[in-house]
């Protein structure tokens, strides 16, 4: 994730990079529009990695789909530093996006597969914290680089990715494997070892073979009620006991949601937007943005702490409200610098405002909620349908910002500010609360044919486990003890 969040910062400095605009003829305002495809074509191998990921991540699992994942990334770090010409940038942009949209389709899953309920949640949400500690870090670098010039400003910012690949191949065959997705390979021992360790008992505790034979369960019947991917669109056949397009439609819908609130406005252009829309000179642009990152790596972290006590609704409210509020000032204030640039500096601190806002729930929920939501059979496909959501919405904001700054000015923050209050009645009304929930009771809770709307239903938007599903692990928990202790009776009766 640190990878990924460094990936996403890089090309901020390197479009405001003299040398770069140079060698690949990308300098003047007649070229804004090749500019904000050379940026946004990543996006569209970041959606085709995702799509992949989905058609060979149940065959390959989750490790190896992301060492897949990590060796496409090296292949296109290495085009883009090497770039002498515009389509070879162009196909590194592209490659790099591939091997970018299998890893962050996968890494998530992988996480909330191996994680304990309590502890699931504040892990994506850490995950996402590191995803913004290279974006931290790569805009230090980018701002030292401003003072040297040259080619090196922007060839050596995208071959530090280098360093987080080598990071990724030494480290990741020493991991273990997704339990549940061992268990859809019928490779249940494997998963037994995996759910033991990481609830730290032995593989015969009732605890654990009571996870064991609920994910055997879920896996069963999804995979009895499973529906075709045409049928999905079909009513009369998708709406079946699981509610699987639904679920599905929930996960890809926190990620459209994140990139139309307006993150990458900022991710990949922040230096641009605040000389453009703000009139800041280069360096006091990349010294901001390198501020901003600091403090948007902070409370993008602190997220952690609160996750599962304010709960993914909570949060995803909470942070759409205050990037509401920042998107208003920023659009008031940048109307009145029409007038008095004094408005446009005091509209800075509100870009670290929205940064605040987003990091502490839209930026890790939308990742986190997809791999909750969606059935075990359908957790790989749902996720990939999710990311890929996120890397097509991305592309296109990334491919207008440029654009809508330079056409229509002030008013393009406007979009933005009304996308955000439509966003938040939307998670009110709809969105179930995840956490506090092992993944199986998700399945439990769909299985009992829920209403669309949510709000009528305490259980389903309190953050608190519920009982029925407390009470049902108890009661499966004290059988398996009282078989496994009815076993060890009737063993030492056999030797005696």
């Amino acid at each position: 994730m640190m990878l990924f969040g460094y990936d996403q910062g890089v090309f901020s400095g390197v479009v405001v990079t003299p040398d770069f605009l140079e060698v690949h003829d990308l300098v003047g305002p007649t070229k804004t529009k090749v500019l904000s495809t050379v940026a946004a074509i990543y996006d569209i191998g970041c959606f085709f990695g995702a799509i992949l990921a989905f058609t060979v991540g149940e065959k390959l699992g989750r490790k190896k789909s992301i060492l897949l994942g990590t060796v496409i990334m090296a292949v296109g770090t290495v085009l883009q530093a090497s770039s002498y010409s515009l389509p070879q940038m162009f196909i590194g942009r592209i490659v790099l996006g591939l091997g970018n949209g299998i890893n962050t389709a996968t890494a998530p899953i992988w996480q909330t597969e191996t994680a304990q309920a309590k502890w699931r949640g504040k892990l994506v949400i850490l995950d996402l914290g590191l995803n913004v500690g290279g974006y931290c870090i790569v805009n230090w670098i980018n701002y030292g680089l401003s003072f040297r010039g040259g080619a090196i400003a922007w060839r050596l910012p995208i071959s530090l990715q280098l360093i987080f690949v080598i990071i990724l191949l030494v480290t990741i065959p020493w991991l273990p494997e997704s339990p549940r997705w061992l268990m859809t390979q019928a490779r249940e021992d494997e998963a037994m070892e995996v759910l033991a360790c990481v609830e730290a008992k032995t593989v015969d505790d009732p605890l654990i073979i009571t996870q064991r034979d609920e994910i055997k369960f879920s896996i069963t019947y999804e995979t009895e009620n499973a529906i075709g991917w045409c049928d999905l669109l079909l009513p009369n056949k998708s709406d079946n006991t699981t509610k699987t397009l639904r679920r599905l439609v929930l996960g890809a819908g926190t990620q459209a949601m994140q990139q139309f609130q307006g993150i990458n406005i900022m991710s990949y252009y922040l230096p641009l937007v605040l000389m453009n829309s703000v009139g800041l000179s280069d360096k006091m642009a990349r010294l901001l943005t390198a501020c901003n990152a600091t403090s948007y790596f902070i409370f993008s972290c602190a997220a952690a702490s609160i996750v599962e006590r304010v709960g993914r609704r909570g949060l995803m409210m909470l942070s759409g409200f205050g990037q509401f509020i920042s998107f208003l000032v920023i659009t008031v204030l940048l109307y009145l610098a029409e007038k008095n640039t004094v408005y446009a500096t005091a509209s800075v601190a509100f870009f670290f405002l929205f940064h605040v806002a987003f990091g502490m729930g839209m930026l890790g929920v939308p990742w986190l909620y997809p791999t909750e939501i969606n059935s075990l059979p359908m957790r790989t496909k749902g996720v990939a349908v999710s990311t890929a959501t996120n890397w097509i919405t991305n592309f296109a904001i990334v491919e207008i910002t440029p654009i809508g700054i330079q056409s229509i000015g002030w008013k393009f923050w406007i979009v933005w500010t009304v996308l955000n209050a439509l966003f938040l009645p939307i998670i009110y009304f709809f969105y179930p609360e995840t956490a506090n929930r092992t993944l199986e009771d998700m399945d439990a809770y769909y299985r009992s044919n829920p209403p669309l709307i949510v709000t009528g239903d305490a259980d389903a938007i309190s953050t608190k486990r519920p009982l029925q599903f407390i009470y049902h692990e108890d009661e499966e928990v004290q059988k398996n003890a009282k078989e496994t202790i009815s076993g060890d009776i009737g063993f030492a009766e056999h030797v005696s």
